[in-house]
């Protein structure tokens, strides 16, 4: 399993992550971490404490969402947000494409293209969250409020 810290994904996250805070590490599971009950279940946390990263396309643009794990995001509240009427989740080639990350392992952090990035306010209830780290085997764990500093990303309400 270690080798995964030598894929070119896991070591983007490893460099962004390490030139933020050199405290913050790459945490390598012997267990999936492809959804957020498995992560949950490996780290021996809540799955609310699991951060989801998803890809939206909004019209021609693409945006990420950071959930909880244990909620949805809102397509609804996401359209009244973005004042689009044309909101879906990306598909995995998009996925791929614009983030650099397969499905399972799409970090709120390093991405290939620069991307707004909307956190939802369910997450505030953990003082830290875990994240992945560019592969469904690879997380790294953060403070909430140290993930908003990280991704640049605005609070929003968009789970349900």
């Amino acid at each position: 399993m270690e080798n995964l810290l030598n894929k070119e994904a896991v070591k983007r996250v490893s460099e962004f992550i390490k030139k933020f805070d050199d405290k913050l590490d790459i945490i390598v599971l012997d267990t999936t971490a492809r959804t957020a009950e498995n992560a949950a279940n490996s780290l021996k946390c809540q799955t609310g404490a699991i951060v989801k990263s998803l890809l939206f396309k909004a019209d021609e643009s693409f945006l990420i969402c950071l959930i909880a794990g244990d909620r949805r995001c809102s397509l609804n509240k996401l359209k009244k947000i973005l004042q689009k009427k044309d909101v879906s989740m990306a598909n995995a080639d998009e996925v791929k494409s614009i983030t650099g990350f397969s499905i399972g392992g799409v970090s709120p952090v390093a991405h290939i293209s620069n991307l707004n990035i909307l956190i939802d306010v369910s997450l505030k209830r953990f003082t830290n969250v875990f994240a992945a780290a560019g592969h469904p085997n690879c997380v790294f764990k953060i403070e909430y409020n140290q993930l908003i500093k990280i991704t640049k990303g605005s609070e929003k309400e968009i789970s349900e």
